[in-house]
């Protein structure tokens, strides 16, 4: 098997584990928080952001436009621009709506509920304190959900696309 092939193996894989992941949230964790108080939902999110930063997550979520990209690199070297091109895009898709849309829009949102103090907070606090992430954080979460979705479309594509004749 050739380096191509392992790379577009390998981010075909890990584009879909993102996605999945994304995806599982969505249809999930999301609806099953609307449904908690204000006090557990807050205290919930909180600690989920601080338990996912961790290398299990943060190199793979990082690391699938690298792979992605070099999967580009080396099908374009090889002369198969068809598969190149739709690498190129799901890793354009991956920069531009998951990682953009993450660092831009979901880590601030974290990063204030963080500094958020729960236990210093009253009832109304902690309602506002809702109000003011939850909406902005799963609009956001649902655009990068479709982005990763798509970034594994197109590599999925690129996987079942036949190779451009030599």
């Amino acid at each position: 098997m050739e380096l191509k092939d392992i790379l577009l193996g390998g981010g075909l894989i890990a584009s879909g584990l993102t996605s999945g992941l994304l995806y599982g949230w969505s249809v999930s964790v999301i609806p099953g928080l609307r449904r908690t108080t204000d006090l557990a939902y807050v205290g919930t999110m909180q600690h989920i952001n601080r338990a996912i930063i961790n290398p299990a997550f943060v190199i793979p979520y990082m690391g699938v436009p690298l792979l992605l990209a070099a999967a580009a690199f080396t099908q374009f070297r090889a002369g198969d621009n068809r598969r190149g091109w739709y690498l190129a895009g799901a890793t354009m898709s991956y920069l531009v709506a998951v990682l953009g849309v993450t660092i831009g829009r979901n880590v601030p949102l974290n990063d204030a509920l963080d500094a958020f103090r729960l236990d210093q907070s009253d009832d109304g606090a902690i309602h506002t304190r809702r109000n003011t992430y939850e909406q902005p954080w799963n609009r956001w979460h649902y655009v990068r959900t479709l982005g990763s979705i798509g970034s594994f479309v197109l590599a999925s594509a690129a996987a079942l696309v036949a190779a451009d004749p030599d």
